[in-house]
């Protein structure tokens, strides 16, 4: 295996640890512990495990976390009501609205009734639009993390050819954003771009982002080139969870490579720490 790997669980470790002097230092200096306040619509079983390891890690670097569960029948003023009352509320300091929500719901509704200053997870549309300006607080998590880590490792993103394949408001748009903000040239693909290949063989950096099994072949991969992969795709008859690379195939080429899990997942959660843990030192 030629690649070497970005290690998001050593990274996500250490920034947590960071953190959590950051956090004794506000209790000690202001008396303050900073405080998410996580929404769960439904009981879906993927959401329940983020959310718990979520409120873990918050634990863990001496902060608070709420997990506010709710009725999968929820209304949308049920929800946005529950929401306003959050961000009324001084004691806490971040909001984050666990994706997805019920279909029924309107979920950009819901996540823009979020006040920008707790939008610790950087997807409302204020939020988003502040991205565009260069002037959030927060960028969304999982492409802060994806930065982030490249930064760790000195991997060098100004000049860089950028490929990004996945275009949610989540992940592929403001991970986009992001790579431009720091002086990349990026080019945003997805499922049905043509001659998708060829344009992933131009990049000097690739993040995959479509919820697709290893759908970016190994050989797509440019030599030496910097590859993250954001997906987490279970298959049947598979004993393990696989990302949206080729693994084995893109390693053999890259010069960088995420593994899967161990990568990009664990420093999606740092950043929400790390927004949350801001966000108290600047409004709280």
């Amino acid at each position: 295996m030629a690649a070497q790997i970005l290690d998001g669980t050593a990274t996500a470790k250490q920034i947590r640890a960071d953190l959590a002097e950051r956090v004794a230092e506000l209790k000690s200096r202001r008396g303050l512990v900073p405080r998410l306040a996580v929404i769960l619509v439904g009981d879906d079983p993927a959401s329940v495990t983020y959310t718990r390891m979520k409120k873990r890690a918050c634990e863990a670097a001496g902060m608070i976390s709420d997990l506010i569960v709710m009725p999968a029948d929820s209304t949308q003023d049920f929800v946005k009501d529950t929401i306003a009352q959050l961000n009324t509320d001084p004691m806490v300091h971040g909001i984050m609205v666990q994706h997805p929500v019920p279909s029924h719901l309107d979920e950009l509704d819901i996540l823009s009734t979020v006040a920008v200053e707790k939008d610790v997870d950087g997807i409302s549309a204020m939020s988003l639009g502040k991205l565009v300006l260069g002037t959030a607080d927060y960028t969304s998590c999982t492409p802060q993390g994806i930065v982030t880590l490249l930064e760790k490792y000195n991997i060098p993103i100004k000049g860089a050819e950028a490929v990004v394949v996945g275009r949610s408001i989540i992940l592929g748009k403001p991970a986009a954003l992001a790579l431009l903000e720091r002086h990349a040239t990026v080019t945003i693909c997805h499922s049905r771009t043509k001659n998708l290949a060829d344009v992933v063989r131009r990049a000097d950096i690739v993040v995959a982002a479509l919820g697709r099994a290893e759908y970016i072949k190994g050989d797509w991969i440019k030599k030496g080139a910097v590859v993250i992969d954001a997906g987490y795709n279970k298959v049947e008859g598979r004993d393990k969870d696989v990302g949206d690379v080729e693994f084995e195939a893109a390693a053999e080429r890259a010069g960088w490579i995420t593994p899967v899990p161990g990568g990009v997942g664990p420093m999606t959660i740092a950043m929400l720490l790390t927004h949350t843990v801001k966000a108290a030192e600047k409004y709280g």
